[in-house]
């Protein structure tokens, strides 16, 4: 028995058995470079898994098979995030739909956040931010209002969305309907204003300040010892405009009906 050992391991020593198994490799390797494309090298610059941007690409159709009433707009964004567009009034059926259908599994709401584009019709892009621990995975949901049309409140799906929903309502005004307890959670009472909103002033309209013969806080309308002055100075990143992508969202083709 132990001279078979020896001639076994005598064999698996040799240049030849060597050279065979690393050309066997080179060549595996060579094969699946050729098959995706360039690997990124940059250790700055994060890998995209195609595996994940492939299958993410495939539930996003899946979705917008399943909803077509309410997805518009299907895309990958940074080359692994897929965010799908949906209609104002389809928020909650498509939130549920990804709560709860067994392939979607959505049941952490991570975040709820808004954007302020004043230049446009619905100038408020609500994102609510979702995670699958199930498939580990994320997705993010996005839709639009303006200052006077309403969104449905999604705290009847997610009961973490009560506090976030109270945030954009604060900063940015954005009304929701059929919120149990919708109040100002950050600025104080009395407040005037949503700060978030680009058309609010960086000064602001009050100041706070505590008041020795009053011996409290109060709140006076904001003097400025000298005029605001607004600087006009260009970003570090647009002396470099050769370096910038105009757009980092790849849209997935889906069938509208």
């Amino acid at each position: 028995m132990a001279l078979i050992f020896r001639q076994v391991i005598r064999n698996l020593r040799s240049p030849l058995v060597r050279n065979q198994g690393t050309a066997r490799y080179i060549s595996t390797g060579q094969s699946c470079l050729s098959k995706t494309e360039k690997p990124e090298t940059r250790p700055t610059v994060r890998k995209i898994n195609l595996i994940q941007k492939g299958q993410l690409t495939e539930f996003g159709q899946y979705v917008a098979e399943c909803l077509p009433k309410y997805i518009q707009k299907v895309q990958i964004a940074a080359g692994d995030e897929l965010e799908l567009l949906v209609a104002p009034d389809g928020i909650i059926p498509v939130l549920e739909f990804l709560k709860d259908h067994h392939n979607a599994q959505f049941a952490c709401l991570t975040d709820i956040t808004a954007m302020d584009v004043p230049s446009r019709d619905y100038r408020f892009e609500l994102i609510y931010n979702l995670l699958s621990l199930r498939y580990k995975t994320r997705i993010r949901v996005k839709t639009y209002t303006d200052e006077l049309t309403p969104i449905e409140s999604s705290c009847s799906v997610y009961k973490g969305s009560n506090w976030y929903e109270r945030e954009i309502w604060d900063m940015f005004g954005v009304f929701f309907a059929n919120h149990p307890d919708l109040r100002r959670i950050l600025t104080d009472y009395g407040f005037q204003g949503h700060p978030l909103r680009k058309d609010f002033p960086l000064s602001g309209y009050v100041e706070v300040r505590y008041d020795d013969e009053q011996k409290r806080v109060v709140i006076e309308p904001l003097e400025l010892a000298q005029e605001f002055r607004k600087f006009d100075l260009s970003a570090p990143w647009e002396q470099f405009p050769n370096f910038r992508k105009e757009s980092t969202t790849e849209e997935v083709k889906i069938n509208k009906q």
